[in-house]
């Protein structure tokens, strides 16, 4: 089967959304010849190979509310389907310009299936929700079918929930490349245990943007006595800001961007890992279930429509609370520390559940036998 795989941007590129497709290329590599077709984060149109696979780029010369601008993207996507002509086209969601030029290429192969990789909905950019609902529309019944993270996705998403029949749940991979730790990186999480020593420490990671809900850990942290420790990994548009509002705190520390292995020195280290995402652009949470992976309990908003609170289950694999509430948040954190037999159950649960639902064999699984299916 030939399978031409549509992201906004690929590997080296990082994202939650390029990690998904990264993963889902990897998965079904075996009795398949790809191509990936996406975005260049930069002017200029390259072609080069990831993992063995064939990627164009084309070049971007503007970003309008996230979404990328191209003068050659049709032109070399309209290419793609006359030299590689593809069985299976496997577009991820959202991505209005793309496919825009897709359904153009589409309407002039209607033997080609089309998988939707709806990964969530568009929400924030209200103009853009509004201008692009027609295409969504196009796009959904064009769709042989549609590929949902989580079922509380299908259900919170009136453009899924419209199309059930359509759906099927393939939950994003914790990959082993992500989640297993060499010995270099597990002494340095013994440098950080004993750099935190008679402190419990909390750990976040994520982007510094509003739906990250990275304002309501710190404001929990004020509830929290000194015993505990907050480090909070990344950056972005809000960092000076929670800076500022983490100025008279002396348990946060910000850690800035962090590389692969001090981002799983930090996994391993902590006790509790914390996920404070507040809305459903929050829609699934592979850092989540990366943690969950490595054995972590976790605190999590309840998040309406989102995937969050299917990755992990309050009360079964950590503390779920009222959206917003900081003082809650930190009662939650507390919990599970304060009671060491409560700690390990959720720690074994989470564990239990990642390999279960989220591991490199259970993906795999799941996208193989979905593209079985046509």
């Amino acid at each position: 089967m030939k399978i031409l795989h549509i992201p906004n941007y690929y590997f080296p590129h990082i994202g939650g959304i390029e990690q998904t497709a990264r993963d889902c290329v990897n998965a079904l590599k075996e009795d398949n010849e790809q191509r990936v077709f996406c975005f260049n984060h930069e002017k200029g149109d390259v072609t080069d190979e990831t993992d063995g696979v064939p990627v164009t780029r084309a070049g971007c010369f503007a970003k309008i509310s996230s979404q990328s601008l191209s003068f050659s993207y049709g032109s070399l996507l309209k290419k793609e389907f006359a030299t590689f002509e593809p069985d299976v086209v496997v577009f991820h969601y959202p991505n209005p310009f793309a496919a825009h030029a897709l359904l153009k290429c589409l309407k002039k192969r209607p033997e080609v299936k089309l998988v939707l990789y709806w990964h969530l909905d568009i929400t924030k950019q209200k103009l853009l929700k509004r201008l692009f609902e027609g295409q969504n529309r196009r796009l959904l019944t064009r769709a042989e079918r549609i590929v949902a993270t989580s079922p509380d996705y299908i259900e919170g998403s009136k453009y899924l929930s419209a199309y059930r029949e359509k759906c099927t749940v393939v939950p994003n991979c914790a990959a082993r490349e992500r989640t297993e730790c060499s010995a270099e990186t597990l002494a340095r999480a013994e440098e950080l245990k004993s750099a935190f020593r008679g402190r419990t420490l909390l750990f976040a990671l994520g982007r510094h943007v509003p739906y990250k809900g990275m304002e309501y850990l710190i404001r929990a942290s004020g509830y929290l006595p000194d015993s505990y420790a907050v480090c909070i990994g990344g950056e972005g548009p809000l960092t000076e800001s929670l800076k500022r509002l983490a100025e008279n705190d002396t348990k946060v520390s910000f850690l800035g961007r962090m590389d692969e292995e001090e981002r799983k020195a930090f996994l391993c280290a902590c006790d509790v890992f914390c996920f404070p995402s507040i809305t459903k652009n929050e829609a699934f949470g592979i850092a989540l279930a990366e943690a969950m992976m490595m054995g972590k309990p976790s605190v999590t908003f309840t998040v309406e429509g989102s995937g969050v609170n299917y990755v992990s289950l309050k009360g079964v694999t950590g503390e779920e609370v009222e959206n917003g509430n900081a003082e809650a948040y930190a009662q939650a954190i507390d919990k599970i520390v304060s009671d060491p037999a409560l700690y390990v159950r959720y720690a074994q649960a989470s564990r239990e559940r990642a390999e279960t639902l989220f591991s490199e064999e259970a993906y795999r699984r799941n996208i193989r036998s979905l593209l079985a299916t046509l």
